[in-house]
């Protein structure tokens, strides 16, 4: 019944055919929309195939294939099939087949999957779910949407015939054992009931179960041992085959793929996100006016508390996923979570590179012409300058959402996607520029420690502290971009030298380094923000002896810049020095 007008579902019931293997083609009839209640209740055919695919079917109700013994359920090509009732399948045998391919289907009905052999999905995109795994209880071929769903049924066969295997082995060692008694006691005419049921327990598979301790009803239902072949499922156990199968981007594995990964992240998400609101808090409640180096370090600590934000996104989601995450892994990754994530970490992570490159430069600009007070750098020219800043870097984390690579690559989020050459163009520009901001810093750096070299200026014991803190903040710097840069642009060459799973280790471990350590290394460790600190506990309540403390050393330190500036016309030594200190310490 094809290419009909029909409106309503035709009335099957009243087809007898004694033929075994029956057919019914159902097809292109775009006006029926449903499959109403035991709509195909008449036909008892041993074998009954339907095929009802190309119309306009959007529901399949209850009972729907009631008093039917199904070897093929053919309903692709129903693009508007959006719901299969949990029981549409009950009172129904089988179906061995099901094909639901480019339907509109969400989820598969929870009933009567047990017999289905083999299941083609291929183009349902909108069946982001399986039901449990238990439920494929028979399946041997499965062709699918989303590589994922594969992840699935990777095991699922390999285990149940392990279970057989165990319970093959204990049949063979209880014939063993048994077969091993004394012959003449297997003879005596006064054993016969020992004789007997030896032989019993000789043959496992006899019919009456209380003849063995091992019950296979207990495992399996009767339709699973009815329609096992014990001869060749030993002996040539049956694969269960997927396509797609998973690939290099998406592994079969949570999110963050290791145990210790999944500890850690929580750790350093934690610090990130209590060091940088930290900061965010002092600074901004501060009543000191705020200066070049305070506005920089803002920025640079919103920028680290979003990165903290995408690290606890992503450890939220991997703890709700786990064990898992083939069932969530397209929701996910398709969804508005997996690009708030990747906005997060882009923006985050070229906001903060950016930042730390200009108050690297403003350091060495201030040190450099320390005397020169016209030459300063004054707030009007430190906010145009991070404006800059902002727009390049939600610029670069929003081209991802508009086709320039993906974030939907990978569990991840980043943006991996290296497909086509703007891809791999924007890939590269990301890490050609993180590449040059880390060389401007290490040369800014270089030559602030060239600078407080000159023993008139500091003295050794200032000397040696300044270039502890130098090298420490480079070896940050280098820690953080140099694994990741180095790995990503062979990556982006499509050479990759690390797989996704490993790489997740640099996510955790390499990745958010400069956003827990900035906090410390920028304010926290700085005197400066610990006396706004303990300033702002004692408003509190808190810590009033220390603020009385940072505030009468404050005074001291500014009236005498004051006097020894004031007693010469060109500066003095000791207001160099203090300038000088003064600029590395904030």
């Amino acid at each position: 019944i094809c290419n009909t007008g029909i409106r309503q579902f035709p009335d099957l019931t009243q087809i007898f055919s004694l033929e075994a293997h029956f057919i019914l083609e159902l097809c292109d009839n775009l006006r029926m929309t449903i499959i109403p209640q035991n709509a195909f209740q008449g036909m008892n055919n041993e074998s009954l195939t339907l095929k009802l695919y190309k119309n306009g079917f959007e529901d399949i109700h209850s009972h729907a294939f009631n008093g039917t013994k199904l070897n093929q359920l053919i309903l692709k090509d129903n693009k508007n099939l959006r719901r299969i009732h949990n029981d549409a399948l009950r009172g129904a045998t089988g179906p061995d087949v099901l094909d639901i391919s480019s339907t509109a289907l969400e989820s598969l009905p929870s009933y009567g999957l047990e017999a289905i052999q083999v299941l083609n999905a291929m183009s349902s995109y909108s069946l982001k779910r399986l039901p449990p795994l238990d439920k494929f209880s028979s399946l041997l071929e499965a062709v699918l949407t989303y590589p994922s769903h594969c992840c699935a049924f990777r095991n699922l066969r390999t285990e149940k015939r392990n279970l057989l295997l165990s319970i093959f082995d204990n049949f063979s060692k209880e014939c063993e054992s048994t077969m091993r008694k004394p012959t003449n006691e297997m003879l005596d005419d006064s054993n016969n009931t020992s004789l007997w049921s030896a032989e019993k327990n000789a043959y496992p598979f006899a019919t009456d179960e209380e003849s063995s301790p091992y019950s296979y009803s207990t495992i399996f239902d009767d339709s699973e041992m009815d329609s096992f072949d014990f001869e060749y499922d030993f002996c040539q156990p049956k694969v269960l085959t997927c396509t797609p199968e998973p690939d290099a981007f998406n592994p079969c594995e949570d999110i963050l793929g290791y145990s210790f990964l999944r500890v850690l992240i929580w750790f350093i998400n934690i610090l990130a996100i209590a060091g940088n609101f930290t900061v965010l808090l002092v600074l901004l409640t501060s009543h000191y006016k705020l200066t070049v180096p305070r506005f920089l370090m803002c920025n640079l600590s919103f920028a680290d508390f979003c990165m903290g934000l995408y690290l606890l996104l992503i450890a939220s989601v991997d703890a709700q996923t786990s064990g898992q995450y083939y069932n969530h892994a397209i929701d996910w990754q398709t969804g508005s979570g997996c690009s708030t994530a990747g906005f997060f970490t882009v923006f985050a992570s070229e906001l903060s590179v950016y930042t730390l490159t200009v108050i690297t430069v403003e350091r060495w600009h201030t040190i450099t012409y320390a005397m020169q007070l016209d030459r300063k750098l004054r707030l009007r020219h430190a906010v145009p300058i991070m404006l800059g800043g902002w727009l390049f870097s939600i610029g670069i984390a929003v081209l991802p959402l508009f086709g320039v690579s993906s974030y939907m690559k990978v569990s991840i989020c980043l943006p991996m996607d290296i497909e086509t050459g703007l891809s791999q163009a924007y890939i590269l520009l990301i890490l050609v520029l993180n590449v040059v901001a880390f060389i401007v810093i290490c040369t800014c750096y270089i030559k602030i420690y060239i600078a407080v070299q000159n023993p008139e200026l500091v003295a050794a014991n200032k000397d040696t502290k300044v270039a502890k803190r130098m090298a420490i903040l480079i070896f940050t710097d280098f820690t953080c971009m140099a694994p990741i840069s180095f790995f990503a642009i062979s990556a982006a060459f499509k050479v990759p030298l690390i797989t996704v799973t490993n790489s997740k280790i640099l996510l955790v471990l390499f990745y958010p380094v400069n956003s827990c350590a900035n906090p410390f290394l920028y304010a926290i460790f700085t005197k400066a923000f610990r006396r706004d600190f303990f300033l702002l506990m004692s408003k509190l309540g808190c810590c009033k002896s220390q603020a009385e403390l940072y505030r009468m050393n404050y005074f001291s330190a500014y009236n005498s810049n004051c006097k020894n500036g004031g007693a010469a016309t060109a500066p003095s030594k000791a207001s160099q020095t203090f300038l000088l200190l003064s600029a590395l310490e904030k």
